[in-house]
């Protein structure tokens, strides 16, 4: 039984712009699980931190021209996975309880969101999208990322969130990695092996046309987005595991991303890996403005304005 929205579960926007269930066409799913980030800690902090940013949020979107809230209806379910009141919880159980709540959403046809948390997560929200589609390799996962993930192990774990793209590539599905700027050796490996499109962070910052030929990559009409944060540039959201120079602007993965929802039909999107600094709310304030964004491109495009 899927829980009503209370006062106990903090709202995307607060609760004055927060629909029920059964009304809302988005559900926004915060998934506080952090067991195998290896640099600066913080990520299980995430979600909670997004949530509460979100309440200073401006519910009109000045390029979309609408308050998407109120035409569109957002609900927000309490957290699953959360590492902090369960720090033993393991990636197994998490996967398991990810794909399971991401199915029944999938089921009531309510477009998600998922925020983490770290990126391992993810594997578990496609595993649900796979499971839900006739044509299980009918879409491409856009990657918005620093790093490559597509180590096949680290640190001992398969599920570590420097692995979680070679678990997709391993679900047979295609993949558009998009920012990338830093990657080991046996990444680099892969990529020229297997030819797996890759978009380049010092690509980007020199051809002023990289939206289109980006677009012109992903090879499905469907796209499942998931965007590790640090693909963007740490100077505008430093509240990160790993801060990567070079990193998108806020307007080139804004027109990316409206760019993706105009082109493609986009089945569901996380957004992960955000780490609250102290005494700093640029982060997850960014964050927050960037699955507005999102939930706006979906609006738009799908026809519910």
């Amino acid at each position: 039984m899927l829980l009503q929205s209370t006062p106990a579960v903090r709202q995307f926007l607060g609760l004055e712009a927060t629909s029920t269930y059964e009304a809302a066409k988005v559900v926004i799913l915060p998934i506080p699980y952090e067991a195998t980030t290896t640099f600066r800690k913080g990520c299980e902090k995430g979600p909670d931190a997004l949530l509460e940013a979100s309440d200073q949020l401006e519910a009109y979107d000045e390029e979309l021209k609408r308050e998407t809230c109120i035409e569109v209806g957002i609900y927000t379910h309490p957290a699953i996975a959360d590492t902090r009141q369960n720090p033993d919880l393991c990636a197994d159980e998490m996967l398991a309880v990810t794909t399971e709540t991401v199915s029944r959403f999938i089921a009531d046809n309510k477009f998600v969101i998922a925020v983490g948390g770290e990126h391992a997560i993810t594997t578990g929200i496609i595993r649900a999208y796979q499971q839900a589609i006739n044509d299980p390799f009918s879409f491409t996962v856009v990657q918005i990322d620093a790093h490559g993930d597509m180590r096949h192990e680290y640190e001992g774990s398969l599920h570590n969130h420097a692995c979680v793209m070679r678990r997709v590539l391993e679900m047979g599905l295609p993949t558009l990695s998009v920012g990338i700027r830093s990657i080991c050796q046996e990444e680099a490996l892969l990529i020229e092996e297997k030819q797996i499109p890759v978009v380049w962070a010092r690509d980007i910052a020199n051809n002023p046309n990289w939206i289109e030929d980006a677009i012109a990559q992903i090879s499905t009409p469907k796209v499942f987005i998931t965007i590790d944060v640090d693909g963007i540039d740490p100077s505008l959201i430093p509240g990160v595991g790993t801060p990567e120079p070079g990193g998108l602007d806020w307007y080139g993965i804004t027109k990316f991303m409206r760019r993706v929802f105009e082109t493609h039909q986009v089945i569901g999107c996380d957004i992960m890996e955000l780490a609250p600094i102290v005494d700093s709310v640029v982060s997850e304030y960014t964050t927050a403005k960037l699955l507005y964004k999102l939930i706006g491109y979906q609006a738009l495009t799908q026809g519910w304005f």
